[in-house]
């Protein structure tokens, strides 16, 4: 009797022909019968001697042909990445490092445009509460508030459309625009 290891070389040229036509894909079919030699070879125990080893590597190969195959159908394509983007996560850092930038440019601002701001971004305060509390007219607190936001955006050199993505929510108040009331 001859030894199924060295049996199972003899075969590899006949089961990646038969993996071709199986995958139409010679990259995948070298994938399957590679993947097929490692089951062969790993389950070599389990095959009868005198049995037709060609039958059974064929086999091996069909059925890690068709394992891929449903793997597949079960896997969303993603060319362009969309679903990707879906599922991933900015890092944590990336809010820590837009929350450094903020902070420098937010030490930049005046005294009363950080005033108007912490007031009505970061507390919640409505214009007409803030103007109060600073003891101005409701159109200095609006336009306190309007050019602290503007000069943020040119401090960190966005413009008026793109967000920021902040991990803290006061800071993200700040900044977030509020419709005048």
């Amino acid at each position: 009797m001859s030894d199924p290891k060295e049996e199972i070389v003899e075969h590899i040229g006949a089961m990646r022909a038969f993996a071709i036509s199986l995958c139409r894909n010679s990259a995948t079919a070298d994938d399957v019968v590679q993947d097929a030699l490692v089951k062969a070879w790993s389950n070599l125990d389990k095959f009868q001697q005198g049995t037709n080893m060609r039958a059974w590597l064929f086999t091996i190969v069909r059925n890690t042909y068709f394992s891929l195959h449903r793997k597949r159908k079960r896997e969303v394509e993603d060319v362009d990445g969309v679903m990707a983007e879906k599922l991933s996560q900015k890092p944590e850092h990336d809010g820590k490092l837009v929350l450094r930038d903020f902070s420098q440019a937010f030490d930049q601002l005046t005294d009363d445009q950080r005033e108007a701001l912490v007031l009505v971004g970061a507390q919640g305060f409505s214009y007409e509460e803030a103007a109060e509390t600073c003891g101005v007219a409701l159109g200095t607190i609006k336009s306190r508030v309007n050019r602290a936001r503007a000069r943020l955006i040119e401090l960190m050199d966005m413009d008026e459309t793109e967000s920021i993505d902040i991990t803290d929510a006061v800071t993200t108040g700040v900044v977030q625009s509020r419709p005048a009331a």
